[in-house]
């Protein structure tokens, strides 16, 4: 698919079905998850892959059902999506990272930053996750575990305290009798978004 279609297909699902993934398209799409850049080729994030039944339902059961505003029927869309990505981020990584001499930030002072970085990039691989669900005929969806679940989730996956969940996302064949919102309408033009030379 060409990259133009796959930006003009993007959108986020929440209704799938539980037609399973080939192996290869799952491996695809976490790989290309893995090209994301990085500070300082910090590569300071991480995926918890989730699969199987078991695994899925594992995460599922962390969330208090019906939170972050799903409706019960989108709630159960998502759930049958059969590939949970969780993206997972590390401060401390990127901190040990630029302490290096090349770096030379010796004091890992988290100050030095303008902005997270480690968000930022993890923020990345949730999008190239994201386009090639869609570059390999698949829908996806990036959600965000909201805060009074996250220590059940990094429990029920022995996720490190290193790690922080930044969110997951979804992959599965998008369900076609779903119904469809065209959010065009919402979407703000390019000049209220967009400042050549200034703002």
């Amino acid at each position: 698919m060409e990259f133009r279609e796959v930006l003009r297909r993007r959108h986020m699902v929440r209704r799938f079905t539980d037609e399973p993934l080939d192996p290869a398209v799952v491996d695809r799409i976490i790989a290309a998850g893995l090209r994301a850049p990085s500070a300082g080729y910090s590569q300071g994030y991480a995926l918890v892959v989730l699969e199987s039944p078991e695994e899925r339902e594992r995460l599922w059961a962390t969330h208090t059902p019906g939170t972050g505003g799903w409706a019960p029927d989108v709630r159960q869309g998502v759930m049958r999506a059969p590939l949970l990505v969780m993206v997972l981020a590390s401060k401390e990584v990127y901190l040990d990272r630029y302490a290096e001499a090349d770096k030379g930030w010796a004091d890992r002072d988290e100050a030095r930053w303008p902005v997270p970085y480690w968000y930022v990039d993890a923020g990345c691989v949730a999008m190239l996750l994201l386009l090639a669900a869609v570059d390999e005929g698949l829908g996806a969806l990036l959600f965000g575990v909201v805060p009074g679940d996250v220590g059940r989730v990094k429990a029920a996956f022995s996720v490190p305290d290193t790690h922080d969940v930044v969110g997951c996302v979804a992959v599965g064949h998008e369900d076609p009798s779903a119904p469809t919102r065209d959010l065009r309408a919402r979407r703000r033009p390019a000049g209220e978004l967009v400042h050549r030379g200034a703002w």
